[in-house]
């Protein structure tokens, strides 16, 4: 029987060793999978804290429903009855510019009466057909790419805020090809965004009149989707399909090297494991660590993925206390307003059962790649920022009822500058060593349905490498 070890137990590591375990079953292959975690849960940095009635996500809240790998992931796991679709409230997304909460306009006639863009702003839109296609060679920046096409009140009130909330990064270093690559294939394309925009339209009516089934090509589309006890349900049955047996908790890998009886050994801290296939599906610093003995080149470029900070406050306040209107998703703020947090989810209003009858959640974040110092603020600092931002932006004037308050010092991958040629250049040493597969969001993708989209590349290069072993 071969043996295929997946190190890391959050959503790529216990996607790919369940898909790893029904395709081996599938193949008539005689697999033993093991998945190996260092903390004492799996999970990773998808947990879903339960207080006072308060439903407080430590992570991720959701995933889109546009792409077919999470919701095929929670069929085949049996997870898909206890799906919980976002309320209509999750399309009504909002900027805080100038002292107003403006909603993010979804159409033309909505965009032209919005304030959140000057009239010089939007003429400055209005002129990106002509605006000639990028022929550098160079990775463009976020920046850089805003600044050329849409100009930079779009960039700093559009393109900034929205790389601060998908990434906590910064659009200065952030490379849009390897963020966003399916933007930058648009341009290549098509030469401009609304060139695109305008074309996939006509494409999209036609295919309709031919009875074609069709999805949008341009935006994230999709509606954000839970669980009624949280995101951790998925996790939970992930990790309850695999099995205990199969799940080794409080055990930290240390390296991984050549094998003897196999091709690979999987040394930790309780000893050693030999194995046909190596998954390792933990953050890229981590995974250098593993790997420094046995590929210091892979290592090395692992190493050069940098990660920004973050600080979750969770705020739960009796309803009456709240004067404003809740119905949206939430907010994002401009890196120039001058504010402590970049933006605060409006949770009790996205998702039903996130906070005890005639009361809200709100969850704010704090820091990112552009203030990562905010993360050795203590308690107290924290909470008093958090609730003057929200005293000037919502009117909130009492203290909350009940505070969360989580801290990830290496929170989010960044997909700087180069990204895309440190993952070339993976993937060319990798070849070295069949059966070593690295999977997780360091690589192609942040959110959730990246991380599944993953998993299912990783388990069918192992099982196609166990096949021909």
């Amino acid at each position: 029987m071969k043996r295929a070890i997946v190190v890391g137990g959050g959503i790529s590591g216990l996607a790919t060793a369940y898909l790893l375990g029904e395709k081996a079953r599938s193949a008539g292959l005689e697999l033993e999978v093991m998945l190996l975690e260092k903390e004492k849960r799996t999970g990773g940095k998808i947990l879903s804290i339960k207080d006072n009635g308060f439903l407080c996500e430590w992570g991720p809240n959701g995933f889109l429903d546009n792409k077919p790998q999470t919701l095929e992931l929670c069929r085949q796991a049996g997870a898909d009855s206890q799906l919980l679709r976002s309320n209509d409230n999750a399309r009504k997304r909002f900027i805080f510019s100038e002292g107003v909460l403006h909603r993010l306009p979804e159409n033309g006639p909505s965009f032209l009466a919005s304030k959140l863009i000057s009239w010089p702003g939007k003429l400055r839109l209005a002129m990106e057909p002509l605006i000639p296609q990028y022929q550098g060679e160079i990775d463009e920046t976020l920046a850089a790419f805003g600044r050329r096409r849409l100009g930079d009140e779009a960039l700093r009130k559009l393109i900034a805020p929205m790389v601060s909330g998908i990434f906590a990064g910064d659009p200065e270093t952030m490379s849009l090809k390897s963020c966003f690559p399916r933007i930058a294939e648009l341009e290549a394309q098509y030469g401009g965004l609304i060139k695109a925009m305008i074309k996939l339209a006509k494409k999209k009516k036609q295919d309709i009149a031919e009875g074609k089934v069709v999805a949008s090509a341009a935006g994230p589309g999709g509606v954000l989707t839970s669980f009624r006890g949280g995101i951790q349900d998925l996790t939970d049955i992930l990790s309850a399909r695999i099995g205990e047996a199969a799940v080794t908790l409080d055990e930290q890998v240390e390296k991984v090297a050549k094998g003897s009886t196999a091709p690979y050994r999987v040394i930790s801290d309780r000893g050693e494991l030999e194995a046909d296939a190596v998954v390792l599906a933990t953050p890229a610093y981590a995974t250098a660590g593993m790997l420094q003995g046995l590929d210091a080149g892979m290592a090395a470029l692992l190493n050069e993925i940098p990660y920004a900070t973050m600080t979750v406050v969770c705020f739960g306040y009796r309803r009456e206390r709240i004067s404003r209107d809740l119905d949206g998703f939430g907010y994002l703020i401009p890196k120039q307003e001058g504010k402590n947090i970049l933006g605060t989810l409006w949770d009790s209003s996205i998702f039903e059962n996130r906070a005890p009858e005639g009361h809200v959640l709100l969850r704010s974040m704090m820091g990112g790649a552009c203030f990562p110092e905010y993360i050795n603020l203590p308690d107290e600092e924290v909470q008093k920022r958090v609730q003057a931002d929200l005293k000037t932006i919502m009117g909130i004037n009492e203290p909350p009822d009940f505070v969360k308050i989580f801290r990830h010092e290496k929170a989010i991958p960044q997909y700087t500058v180069g990204h895309a040629k440190r993952l070339a250049g993976l993937e060319e040493q990798a070849k070295a060593h069949p059966g070593l597969i690295l999977t997780g969001n360091s690589y192609r993708g942040i959110g959730l349905n990246d991380c599944v989209a993953a998993a299912q590349r990783a388990s069918d290069e192992a099982i196609e490498q166990l096949k021909n072993r």
